[in-house]
């Protein structure tokens, strides 16, 4: 099962609307996903910005505090229940989220750059969404996952989206059969993979195409060949928005497009609340198409 979403604004006349529109579009799927919830949630930023998560975060993210500070970083941290969003100039970022796990051993890092903050925990998406105040966020794209799991555990770590490389992230519909072999040729080429969630290894190879060169695009392009068995996914990357079904596409999918944004879903009942859906072009993506937006 699972269920995706995502909204890719166009114009800046929703921008402060973008939170508000995707949490009712992660609900409308909780049928889908009632496991765990999560949101990406991209906005213009000057600053570097670490999410981490903790499991006690009323002790963890006090010392974090204080170990910025006492390391001169020049950060400063913002809580949110279980996540915390961790915010520096951009000439400080090198070798802070190394240095943080290394301080942190039970810190949680969620995602790391320059626009994308990640909110994700075990949890109907309503209860998420409200822990989080995600109805608040605004910015220029997110995309959304609610989980049923099958193939792992539900724990935050198996939660969607995934991300594995600065301002990218992913989310998954679907069953790879190729994973344990993609691990070990990602381990040989430094990327890390930390979750037993076949989606992350997915975000972690699209991590390895575009830090060889590929656009988000020609990187989905690529995945045709190389990745194995059933998938819907929606990636997100600091400037752009992409969608792939594979060769066969069993998994559902639905895209709509105005003039002011474009729009995924699972199901089409999820697209229902959208400003002007009513006008939009609504169509099924094709598969072993890649469907690609950028700012």
């Amino acid at each position: 099962m699972c269920g995706i979403v995502g909204l890719f604004l166009k114009t800046d006349r929703l921008r402060p609307q973008l939170g508000d529109l995707m949490t009712d579009m992660l609900i409308t799927m909780t049928d889908r996903g009632p496991d765990s919830a999560g949101l990406a949630i991209y906005s213009d930023s000057e600053a570097y910005k670490l999410t981490v998560q903790s499991e006690a975060p009323e002790v963890a993210f006090p010392q974090v505090a204080d170990w910025l500070n006492a390391h001169g970083s020049g950060a400063n941290l913002r809580a949110i229940s279980t996540h915390a969003v961790i915010s520096c100039p951009n000439d400080r970022a090198e070798g802070l989220a190394d240095d943080l796990a290394a301080a942190f051993p039970d810190l949680r890092i969620m995602s790391g750059g320059a626009s994308m903050e990640v909110f994700k925990e075990v949890g109907l998406p309503r209860d998420v969404a409200e822990r989080f105040n995600l109805r608040q966020m605004a910015g220029t794209h997110g995309i959304g996952h609610t989980r049923m799991a099958t193939e792992s555990a539900v724990t935050t770590d198996g939660a969607h989206p995934f991300s594995t490389g600065d301002d990218q992230c992913l989310v998954h519909n679907g069953s790879l059969s190729n994973h344990n072999a993609l691990r070990r040729k990602l381990a040989r080429e430094n990327v890390t993979v930390s979750s037993q969630n076949d989606s992350e290894v997915a975000a972690a190879y699209l991590t390895w195409k575009m830090r060889e060169g590929a656009n988000l695009g020609e990187a989905l392009d690529m995945g045709l060949k190389d990745l194995d068995g059933f998938y819907t996914f929606v990636v997100g990357t600091k400037n752009g928005f992409g969608v792939l079904r594979d060769p066969i596409a069993c998994k559902p999918a639905v895209l709509a497009e105005t003039d002011d944004y474009v729009a995924f879903g699972s199901e089409y009942r999820a697209l229902v609340g959208l400003p002007d859906i009513e006008a939009a072009r609504v169509w099924e993506p094709e598969p072993a198409t890649v469907y690609f937006w950028e700012r």
